[in-house]
This record gives structure tokens, C-alpha cells and sequence, in this order.
């Protein structure tokens, strides 16, 4: 008889609680210390409350979920099911998935943590493709193996409105942020595997929006074996200009005509490192 398996998330995939349910998935929110508070995105801090916070100059930190609320998320979730598969966002990008890791030791391989370095649209990609493996009889050990494996078919580029908010966190130093500020450049990063790299530097937003999607278009191309609907998963990410997301919708869709395109918000924690405005294109090999 088939395992009952229960997939677990964090909020970096942009899942939001409403949607877990729906989708039968869970997930953990993050933790913000803002002015030395504590908010779980979507939970007790929305999107909106957030960006306001953001433009009002407070001083917001990302924090791991505690040891406690992994466990007890854990431990309830193992009187139902038997197994979980749990999937945290990047370890290149925090030390939530090492914390996990360590903590799943010991539930004797019934909580399977999945490292396989994916963050916003990708990651929540990675819970949808867990669910399917569930589906298709999979004990929690195989998935993790599979996801581990299939890591490096994601990619995704952001183009930045700001570089304030590099700055601010330490992701940069203050000259580079000056004199990006002055020549009004918009630079693209990548996220390829674990850490978030810059890729290219875009004089303009159009400029910017075309550097990604042609960007995309050669790692469906050369990486991920063809530019067509029936291989690749197509996502947009942004923080908090929905309009300017749409538009740039408009503008894939006609580059990849016949794609389904899933758009979500960024999540929170990596909107604090770059600030809203910012624009991401990501793609995934759809799993056989």
C-alpha cells in the first residue's frame, strides 16, 4: 500500500495559506523582526502592510522559522500522514534548509528535506511537482532524490527598480549603488542553483524586460531541450507594482505564444533585499 505523504513549503514560494488548502500542500510562514516585532508573512503581515512599512524607512530583517514551529508543524502532520517531504527555499540564499536538515535527523527518515535550491515561483513549482510525484506512488526518500536531481532545470532573472535596498542590506557596496543611482541603470540578476548573481546591467526598463526574456528563451534552448509549452513551465515574479507585472505579461506572452504563464508577488523576504518595482522572469523544465 501507497504512503501517505504530505508536502510542506515555506512562504519564499509564494503559496499563500489560502492557496496551500486548495492545493494540499502546507506551508510555513517566514518570520520579519520590523522595528524588533515579529510578522509571519500572511499570517499577521500582508504584502501591502509591508511595502508601507518598507517606504516609511523601518528596519526589516528576515529571520529562519524556530526549531519549535518546524517540529510542531512536523510532529502534528505525522499523526496523519506518514512521511513528509519538505521543501525550504534555497539554502544558498538561507540557512532555513541546514536548520531543517539537521532537525529531520531525528524523525528516522520520515521527514525528507529537500535541498534543491529553488526560491518564489520555482520553489512553489518544486511543491506542485512533489504532489505529482505523491500521486505517482513515490516514497518521501524517492522525491527528495528526484527533486535534488532536477535542481538546475529551473533559471530565473530579476530586474531591479532600485539598488537602494542591495545597498542598505550589504548585498553591495555603496559605490556600485551610487553610481548605478546616477547612470539609472537597471540591473538584471540570475539565480541559477543557489545564490543570487548579477547577470546584466539594462539602461532601461524595456531594455531590461528584453535581456530576460532572451535570456529565458536561450536556457529553454541550449539547457532545458526546447523552447515549447509541452517541456517548459513559464513564471513572473514582482514586488508590489501588479500593473507593471501584467504588462510584461502582455509582453512574454506575445514572445511565447500558446505558454500558460503563472504570475505571483515575490515573496517577502527576498522583497526586502530588493525593494519593490522589481521584475522577474523564471522558467521550469516540466518533470517526466
Amino acid at each position: 500500500m501507497a504512503k501517505k505523504i504530505a508536502v510542506v513549503t515555506d512562504s519564499n514560494s509564494g503559496i499563500t495559506q489560502t492557496q496551500a488548502k486548495e492545493l494540499g500542500v502546507y506551508v510555513l510562514p517566514m518570520p520579519f523582526m520590523i522595528n524588533d516585532e515579529i510578522f509571519y508573512e500572511d499570517i499577521t503581515l500582508t504584502q501591502r502592510e509591508f511595502y508601507v512599512r518598507l517606504a516609511d524607512g523601518a528596519d526589516v530583517v528576515t529571520s529562519q522559522p524556530t526549531p519549535d514551529s518546524v517540529m510542531k508543524l512536523w510532529d502534528d502532520l505525522l499523526k496523519e500522514y506518514d512521511e513528509i517531504v519538505h521543501i525550504p527555499m534555497s539554502s544558498g540564499l538561507s540557512g532555513s534548509c541546514e536548520s531543517a536538515a539537521v532537525l529531520a535527523r531525528d524523525y528516522d527518515g520520515r521527514v525528507q528535506v529537500v535541498n534543491n535550491q529553488r526560491i518564489s515561483v520555482t520553489q512553489r513549482q518544486s511543491a506542485l511537482d512533489a504532489l505529482a510525484l505523491v500521486s505517482r506512488g513515490m516514497d518521501a526518500a524517492q522525491i527528495k532524490d528526484f527533486l535534488e536531481n532536477d535542481k538546475f532545470n529551473s533559471s530565473i532573472y530579476i530586474m531591479l527598480d532600485t539598488l537602494y535596498y542591495l545597498k542598505k542590506g550589504g548585498r553591495i557596496t555603496p559605490a556600485a549603488a551610487a553610481l548605478g543611482t546616477i547612470l539609472k541603470l537597471k540591473p538584471v540578476l540570475q539565480i541559477q542553483g543557489d545564490k543570487l548573481d548579477a547577470f546584466a546591467k539594462a539602461r532601461t526598463v524595456s531594455q531590461g524586460k528584453s535581456i530576460m526574456i532572451n535570456a529565458i528563451q536561450a536556457d529553454m534552448e541550449k539547457r532545458f531541450g526546447g523552447a515549447d509549452r509541452d517541456n517548459i513551465w513559464l513564471e513572473i515574479a514582482y514586488t508590489y507594482d501588479q500593473e507593471a507585472a501584467m504588462q510584461f505579461k502582455e509582453e512574454v506572452q506575445s514572445h511565447f505564444p500558446g505558454f500558460d504563464i503563472h504570475i505571483d508577488p515575490l515573496s517577502l523576504s527576498i522583497a526586502c533585499h530588493i525593494g519593490p518595482g522589481s521584475l522577474a522572469l523564471a522558467c521550469c523544465k516540466k518533470i517526466r
